[in-house]
């Protein structure tokens, strides 16, 4: 993993995918200190996901001040692109550090490398914990017979993952939700239409990450209040 340093219908079946996410997020196995946590964000950055990639942006940034007041967040961008590029930023608190690392990313041809995020967030935690990965992407072309054994190792170091689905691409649905299943976390599909949504499941998922049920419980957001119904 190279390193880089910071610089109708439809609708309604979405909507459905945001509701069962949410239930699915209560039943990982996340313990963690209050005021800490460590997030890593990790996105595809390949061409189909060009045109979404400022709604990204914006999202993380909206999630990333939601928690400021709590503090204790550290988040860790991962992305790939093009054959065999993937990177890891180091870990940082800054939120204007990190949305102008996002922004100076540009989305190249390639092919898929989730393989290589699991692999790393695996190496992260042996190191230092890390209370969730949240996966961003719209498609998978690696072979599940590779995927769910990388999947199955990062379940054993009690990592849950969060995959974000953008689209409808069937295959890349099933992955997703395997990896999902496999490493008990939880899978949820997305378009631009419900980018709202997304964003504020995306700042629960990261208070929850740095002070679990209480923080949620202070945050007082429409997510929180669903994911508390869930959790109690």
């Amino acid at each position: 993993m190279t390193k880089i340093e910071p610089a109708q219908n439809k609708s309604a079946a979405i909507s459905a995918d945001i509701d069962t996410f949410i239930a699915e997020m209560t039943k990982s196995s996340t313990h963690t200190i209050p005021g800490t946590g460590r997030l890593i964000f990790a996105l595809d950055a390949t061409a189909s996901r060009n045109d979404t990639w400022d709604m990204a942006c914006h999202l993380q940034g909206d999630m990333f001040k939601t928690v400021a007041s709590v503090g204790g967040l550290s988040v860790q961008l991962v992305y790939y692109r093009d054959l065999s590029e993937c990177r890891s930023s180091r870990w940082v608190t800054d939120t204007n550090e990190l949305t102008r690392l996002m922004t100076r990313i540009q989305c190249r041809a390639g092919r898929t490398q989730m393989g290589k995020v699991l692999t790393h967030v695996q190496k992260e935690t042996r190191l230092l914990k890390v209370s969730a990965l949240v996966f961003v992407g719209d498609a998978c072309e690696e072979d599940d017979d590779e995927l769910i054994p990388a999947a199955s190792e990062l379940a054993e170091v009690g990592v849950p993952v969060f995959m974000f689905q953008e689209g409808n691409n069937r295959a890349a649905e099933h992955t997703f939700r395997e990896i999902a299943r496999v490493i008990r976390g939880a899978y949820c599909r997305f378009d631009q239409g419900s980018a709202k949504q997304l964003g504020e499941l995306l700042k629960a998922v990261a208070v929850f990450a740095v002070g679990g049920i209480a923080a949620l419980e202070a945050s007082k957001d429409a997510a929180a209040v669903k994911l508390l119904g869930q959790l109690r």
